[in-house]
C-alpha cells in the first residue's frame, strides 16, 4: 500500500518540480541593477499660516499612507505639527555621471529633493528640468562612476513576458516585485502623449518613478500609475515606455523643457452607432469633433467629421493611438495623415506644430426653461451673442433647453448641450435643426455633433421605427 502511494506521488512531485524549474529567477538581475535604484525624498517648504490644525496631515500624503506614517513614526495622533511637508518616491541613475530619472509627480513644487542610493549614501539633487505631459523629471546630482541601467527598447516587449519592477513602496527601499506585461499602448485620460505599458507587477505609492525592467535586465520603462479603487495595488500598473521618456530627457537636458508635437484636433473614438452612421464597416480611427482656429489641422484642411486611420503609414485603430504618435513627432517635421471624409478616402499633408503651453478651456452658460415639441424629445433655441461669448460658440449651433423621454435623451444629448452638426449638415439655427430631424430615417442611427462645457463630442441619434 506504501509502495503505491509513493508511486503515485512521484508524478505529482515532478510535475512540481518542471514547474518550478520554468519559473523566472530575477537573483541576478537584482544584484546587478539594484545599486542603480534609488530613493527619492522631498521637501515642500511650509507656507506661514495664522492658524494650524495640529491634527491636519501635511498635504501631499496619500490617505493610504496615513496609517504607516502613524504606525511607523509612534505618531498616534497624526500631530506632524506646523512644518514641512515631504514626499517619498523612487528613480534610477541613468548616467555615471549624476543624470537620474524619476516621474514628474514625485518632485512637483519641491524645496529640497534628497537621493538616497543602496549603499545609504544621501546626496542632494537638483532639478533639470520636469514635463507634466509625459509625468518625467530629469535629477543631477554631484558625483562620479555612479551605477547606471542599461536602456532597453519597449518595441521589442511582448504582451505575456515577465518583468521586474525595483522602488521604495510606503518607503520601504529597494523592493522587488515581479509580473508580466498586461498590454502595450495604453492610453489613459491623465496621459494623452503616453502610450502606457500595463503590467500587474505590484506597484504602490512610493514605485513612483522608479525602473521596469525586462528579462535581459534592460529598463523598458519607468512605473508611474495605478488604477485603483482603494489607493493600493489591485493589478493594474502603468509604466511610461523608456523610449518616451529618454527622449524627454534629452530635450531637457538640451533645452530646458519638452516640447511636443501638435495637430490641433480635438478627437474621439468611433463607437458601433457612428460608425454605422458614417457608413463604416467597423469602428476604427479618430472621430475630428472639433479643429482648433489656426492649427496645423485647420491649415491642411481637415474638417468637423474626418476620421483619421493612419498616421504616417501607421495605423489608427482608436482615437488614443493617435496623440502619442503627434506628439513624439519632430515639430515641422511633414507628415501624412489618411482619413475618411463622408464615406471616401483621402490624403491629407501637413507639418507638426508645436503643442502650446496652455489648452484653452470654455465656459458654460445658464440654460433657459422651454417645452419639447418635436419627435426627438428636445426643444432648442437659437444663440444669443452673450451665450456664444460664454460658451465658446463662434457661430451657428442652436441651445439645448430641455429634453424628455425619447431618442435625444437615449443618445445622451443634455440641457445646456449646444447641437452645431447632424449627419455632417451644420446647424446654423433652429431653422436649419427642425429642416434637418424632419429628414432623420427611423431605424438607423445618425451623427449629432454637440458641444458640452467647452467641449465638442459626436453622439449617435436612432429614432426608433
Amino acid at each position: 500500500m506504501h509502495k503505491l502511494l509513493t508511486l503515485c506521488l512521484l508524478p505529482l512531485a515532478f510535475s512540481w518540480q518542471s514547474a518550478w524549474a520554468q519559473l523566472p529567477d530575477f537573483t541576478d538581475m537584482v544584484k546587478t541593477n539594484g545599486t542603480a535604484v534609488v530613493n527619492i525624498s522631498t521637501t515642500r517648504k511650509a507656507k506661514p499660516s495664522p492658524a494650524h490644525n495640529p491634527q491636519q496631515l501635511p498635504e501631499g500624503i496619500p490617505p493610504e499612507m496615513e496609517e504607516f506614517l502613524r504606525r511607523f513614526f509612534n505618531n498616534p495622533d497624526g500631530d506632524y505639527g506646523p512644518g514641512d511637508s515631504q514626499s517619498l518616491g523612487s528613480g534610477f541613475v541613468i548616467s555615471q555621471d549624476g543624470y537620474i530619472l524619476t516621474n514628474h509627480h514625485v518632485v512637483k513644487d519641491a524645496d529640497e529633493i534628497t537621493v538616497k542610493f543602496s549603499d545609504r549614501r544621501e546626496l542632494e539633487a537638483k532639478l533639470i528640468g520636469s514635463d507634466p505631459r509625459t509625468d518625467i523629471a530629469l535629477l543631477k546630482v554631484t558625483a562620479n562612476q555612479l551605477p547606471a541601467v542599461s536602456i532597453g527598447n519597449p518595441e521589442q516587449l511582448h504582451v505575456g513576458e515577465w518583468v521586474l519592477a525595483i522602488g521604495s513602496p510606503f518607503g520601504f527601499e529597494q523592493s522587488v516585485t515581479a509580473g508580466i506585461v498586461s498590454a502595450k499602448g495604453r492610453s489613459l485620460p491623465s496621459g494623452n502623449y503616453v502610450p502606457f505599458i500595463q503590467t500587474d507587477v505590484a506597484i504602490n505609492p512610493g514605485n513612483s518613478g522608479g525602473p521596469l525592467f525586462n528579462m535581459e535586465g534592460q529598463v523598458v520603462g519607468i512605473n508611474s500609475q495605478i488604477y485603483s479603487r482603494t489607493g493600493g495595488f489591485m493589478g493594474l500598473s502603468f509604466a511610461i515606455p523608456i523610449d518616451v521618456a529618454m527622449g524627454v530627457a534629452e530635450q531637457i537636458k538640451t533645452h530646458g523643457k519638452a516640447e511636443h508635437g501638435w495637430l490641433g484636433v480635438q478627437i474621439q473614438d468611433v463607437t458601433r452607432e457612428l460608425a454605422e452612421s458614417f457608413g463604416m464597416k467597423r469602428p476604427e480611427g479618430a472621430l475630428v469633433s472639433r479643429v482648433v482656429p489656426g492649427s496645423p489641422a485647420e491649415k491642411a484642411g481637415l474638417q468637423i467629421g474626418d476620421i483619421i486611420t493612419e498616421f504616417n503609414n501607421q495605423t489608427i485603430a482608436a482615437s488614443g493611438d493617435l496623440p502619442p504618435m503627434i506628439g513624439m513627432t519632430a515639430i515641422n517635421s511633414s507628415a501624412t495623415l489618411k482619413i475618411i471624409r463622408q464615406g471616401e478616402t483621402k490624403t491629407v499633408e501637413f507639418k507638426i506644430g508645436r503643442l502650446p503651453e496652455q489648452p484653452d478651456h470654455l465656459a458654460q452658460g445658464e440654460q433657459p426653461e422651454a417645452k419639447p415639441t418635436n419627435k426627438l424629445g428636445v426643444s432648442v433655441v437659437d444663440l444669443t451673442g452673450e451665450q456664444r461669448d460664454r460658451l465658446g460658440v463662434a457661430s451657428g449651433g442652436v441651445l439645448v433647453q430641455q429634453v424628455v423621454k425619447g431618442a435625444a435623451k437615449n443618445a445622451g444629448i443634455q440641457q445646456g448641450d449646444v447641437i452645431l452638426r447632424i449627419q455632417n449638415q451644420p446647424i446654423r439655427n433652429s431653422k436649419d435643426f427642425n429642416d434637418a430631424i424632419k429628414k432623420l430615417p427611423t431605424g438607423r442611427s445618425v451623427a449629432v455633433l454637440i458641444q458640452r462645457n467647452g467641449n465638442p463630442g459626436f453622439l449617435a441619434l436612432k429614432i426608433d421605427e
